[in-house]
């Protein structure tokens, strides 16, 4: 399917691994210059390479954390007038609320609330005014439903997704859509740790408590990035300008509710 965006311009924060590079590799797939953000430069610049080698697109290497204003400025000082921003970032580590401290918890609402906006205010008003632009938040299945030493992550994400809602219907007429990616159990350096988590916490073997969330899965196993990206590419594609403020499960099939 041709999404209709080659030589479309991207920022892809936190996108030298993880569902961040699935993202970069379905964009960079469908012709897209992508600008890359990440912390570990050797990682960052060998994903940086792989997508110009194989997709021949203008790849971009910012590095540094994309909640230091800094690094944001040089995110878009490198793209100025992007079509796309992808907003990502690595959430809080689990642990029990009660070990929160005022700056861990401030830390966290400015990791996965305060950045994302920060970053939407540089580039929507020029999105509107080129009548074209798509902004999509990766959150977590978590602002549905609650999971245990994730509390921090999960309030500051379902801030965003709150703020964000209300920002969208603002734009729309504009051809600019704000929308939420919220990924389930997926096969990514996040889920391993929140699975050792769960692990020590029941008093169970890391293999056995892996195996036991598996079968939670209607789909019986892990989500990959791949599949992710592929999803982030559409909501970013010019057959998804009637569809905003929206919050898209990729989770095979977890989330209970038919709602």
């Amino acid at each position: 399917m041709d999404l209709g965006i080659k030589g479309r311009k991207a920022i892809i924060c936190a996108s030298s691994r993880g569902l961040g590079r699935g993202c970069a590799d379905a964009l960079a797939e469908a012709g897209v210059d992508l600008v890359l953000n990440g912390r570990d430069p050797a990682v960052l610049a060998a994903a940086a390479q792989d997508i110009r080698d194989t997709y021949g697109v203008r790849v971009t290497e910012i590095e540094g954390d994309v909640s230091l204003p800094e690094v944001q400025k040089t995110l878009l000082a490198a793209c100025p007038d992007p079509d796309i921003l992808v907003n990502n970032n690595g959430g809080p580590p689990p642990r029990n609320f009660r070990q929160l401290d005022r700056k861990a918890i401030l830390d966290g609402v400015t990791q996965n609330m305060v950045t994302p906006i920060e970053l939407m205010q540089g580039v929507i008003d020029g999105m509107m005014e080129r009548g074209f632009g798509r902004i999509v938040n990766i959150t977590s299945l978590s602002v549905y439903t609650s999971i245990p030493g994730l509390d921090l992550s999960s309030g500051a994400r379902a801030g965003l997704t709150s703020f964000m809602s209300g920002i969208a219907k603002t734009v729309a007429s504009r051809n600019v859509t704000i929308n939420n990616l919220l990924p389930g159990k997926l096969d990514t350096d996040r889920i391993r740790v929140t699975t050792r988590f769960g692990a020590e916490k029941a008093g169970m073997s890391l293999e056995d408590y892996a195996a036991q969330q598996d079968k939670q899965i209607p789909a019986g196993r892990l989500g990959t990035p791949e599949e992710f990206g592929n999803a982030c590419a559409f909501l970013c594609s010019a057959h998804a300008g009637y569809i905003t403020g929206q919050n898209l499960r990729i989770d095979g099939g977890l989330y209970p509710s038919a709602f």
